[in-house]
């Protein structure tokens, strides 16, 4: 089991902070001057995609700088689109992971064994396309969910949101992190129907896939905390 240094509870992590403000991952990230940005920022997670599909797919050895850099600064999370167990247990061993997303068709015993494991903290993608999405998050029993558009052929990092609306009145035990479409013109309007836990940003705040414009990335996490976020 990965030995992390951090807690595997979400509440008991040291970047579960500001409360009344919604928390900020950047993801999509490729290189160690835009973790270090983000971090900067006040980041509360970057995700580090590992899937050879993507444009935004992070070389292993650069994963693993990042991780030794920042992990205990911010969740560094590994993004994973329908992976063996054993090469999510591999990557977080190897790299220093500190959280797993599951973005594909992962089934919820996938993911509890994954959680099992690595020992690491656990989020389950949800596409959503309608109000059935959302209530059918409650199968993945992780310790995170991320509510993203549902998007043939794709598995994220579309640039295209969902209609927040299905998240207003959405109570849950596991706290939920919305992504899909979000940049700095409209992540408040967002925070503000929704409630999110977090906001997770890729395209939004990038000059190219894989490459972060500073500029925005600091637009985004200052408009992001414009709008106070319910307590999860």
């Amino acid at each position: 089991m990965a030995q992390t240094g951090l807690d595997s509870s979400p509440w008991s992590s040291p970047f579960f902070a500001y409360a009344g403000s919604v928390r900020v991952k950047f993801c999509g990230i490729t290189n160690i001057d835009d973790a270090a940005e983000g971090v900067r920022l006040g980041a509360w997670a970057i995700g580090l995609i590992h899937f050879h599909g993507s444009p935004r797919n992070v070389d292993p050895a650069v994963a693993t700088q990042i991780a030794a850099a920042f992990r205990r600064k911010c969740e560094v999370v590994g993004v994973f689109v329908n992976p063996t167990l054993d090469e999510v247990t591999r990557a977080v061993e190897d790299e220093g992971l500190t959280m797993v997303q599951l973005n594909g068709n992962e089934g919820a015993s996938f993911c509890a064994e994954v959680k099992r494991r690595t020992g690491v903290k656990v989020a389950k993608a949800i596409h959503v396309a309608s109000a059935a999405d959302v209530h059918g998050a409650e199968a993945f029993r992780t310790d995170f969910h991320l509510f993203d558009r549902r998007a043939k052929g794709a598995w994220g990092g579309t640039g295209e949101s969902f209609d927040w609306e299905l998240l207003r009145n959405h109570r849950s035990e596991v706290p939920a992190i919305l992504a899909g479409g979000l940049r700095s013109e409209n992540v408040a309007e967002a925070v503000a129907i929704a409630h999110p836990f977090a906001v997770d940003v890729a395209s939004g705040v990038e000059l190219e896939p894989g490459r972060k414009d500073h500029a925005a990335m600091s637009a985004f996490f200052e408009a992001a905390n414009s709008v106070g976020a319910k307590a999860a």
